[in-house]
């Protein structure tokens, strides 16, 4: 089996409800499977580390870059960017650039935000920047997928998104645009070994 990075951070449980729906479309497509990871939180102004919950996924580690087919990364919206504890693991890939560890290799994004227009497009648009650093291969969602044509809630062509507010519940629309994203950067990354095999 080959496995796909579900990367996140979660303050709420609204993103993290997400990666496991991104998981379940991962897993849709023969061959693959899901490894979920989470991101580290950053100490507040005194130096504490706010508690992990008891069923919280494992955190990142080097190794999740090196050995996954591509990247699922998800950060909630803060005033229309990623979360500083996304940004700050992001700015911790440097060795992995240098490798070229990511390259090649498809990723998608998603995010949740407490309003509908809190900034869903510009956080995904921004967390593609990094990934084209590396030299990943951006997936989103095409307007195939009909969810995202009479979505009143979440869901984008760039990723995708979740509207929270409240904490509300992931929509049927979201949910299914989630699965579909997952299944995308699955699919991408079974054709690109498939064809890296063949070419041997």
């Amino acid at each position: 089996m080959s496995e796909i990075l579900i990367l996140y951070y979660s303050r709420y449980g609204a993103t993290a409800r997400m990666a496991h729906q991104a998981a379940r479309g991962v897993e849709q497509v023969p061959g693959m499977q899901a490894r979920i990871r989470r991101i580290a939180d950053l100490p507040d102004p005194a130096g504490k580390l706010p508690p992990e919950p008891d069923d919280a996924p494992p955190l990142v580690r080097p190794e999740d870059f090196e050995q996954c087919a591509g990247l699922l990364l998800g950060s909630p919206t803060y005033f229309g960017g990623m979360a500083a504890a996304v940004k700050h693991m992001l700015d911790d890939t440097s060795r992995h650039w240098f490798k070229g560890h990511l390259t090649g290799k498809p990723a998608g994004v998603f995010t949740s935000t407490g309003s509908m227009h809190g900034g869903q497009e510009t956080i995904l648009l921004s967390m593609m920047v990094p990934l084209l650093h590396h030299g990943m291969l951006l997936v989103g969602i095409p307007y195939s997928e009909q969810a995202l044509t009479h979505t009143q809630t979440g869901g984008t062509p760039y990723g995708a998104s979740h509207t929270a507010g409240h904490n509300r519940p992931l929509s049927a629309e979201e949910r299914s645009l989630t699965q579909a994203l997952g299944a995308r950067v699955a699919q991408v990354a079974a054709d690109l070994l498939r064809g890296r095999a063949e070419a041997v």
